[in-house]
């Protein structure tokens, strides 16, 4: 089944600097579409797409079956804040967030400790990217 998307989440998903073999987390993934359409792209590459509501959760892994069973994409339910790699598993090249209170700036404390978490689970060259640009902009992520 195609992947419906909103214009303006299509405009975001095509901005991404996506490569067949990133690795990708979505932060703030809601019921998961965007990350849909990004494990669409990939081939070797893969998608974490994280939220801290089990009921987004819920959604979107209930939506992304043939996606999840491919082993382009996963589902975990953790908000930004509490993210931590786990054991194996390899750091992230690409990020991005849309309408994620910790890091578009209407969370402050929860951004800091957001953004050492990507730093944390990050390879020396990712890149971080956030809705509020035209249409991403793009952040630096600590100590890069």
């Amino acid at each position: 089944m195609p992947i419906r998307l909103s214009p303006r989440l299509a405009a975001i998903v095509t901005a991404l600097p996506l490569q067949p073999h990133s690795r990708v987390l979505e932060i703030g993934c809601g019921p998961g579409a965007a990350a849909r359409a990004v494990a669409s792209r990939l081939t070797t590459g893969h998608i974490l797409a994280i939220d801290r509501s089990a009921t987004a959760i819920a959604q979107a892994r209930a939506a992304a079956v043939e996606e999840i069973g491919s082993g382009r994409m996963s589902v975990r339910q953790v908000s930004a804040e509490d993210f931590v790699l786990q054991p194996h598993e390899e750091p992230y090249d690409l990020v991005f967030a849309i309408r994620v209170g910790a890091l578009d700036g209407r969370h402050p404390e929860a951004g800091r400790q957001a953004m050492r978490r990507i730093a944390v689970a990050t390879t020396a060259n990712a890149r971080l990217f956030v809705d509020g640009g035209d249409p991403l902009r793009e952040l630096a992520i600590p100590g890069r």
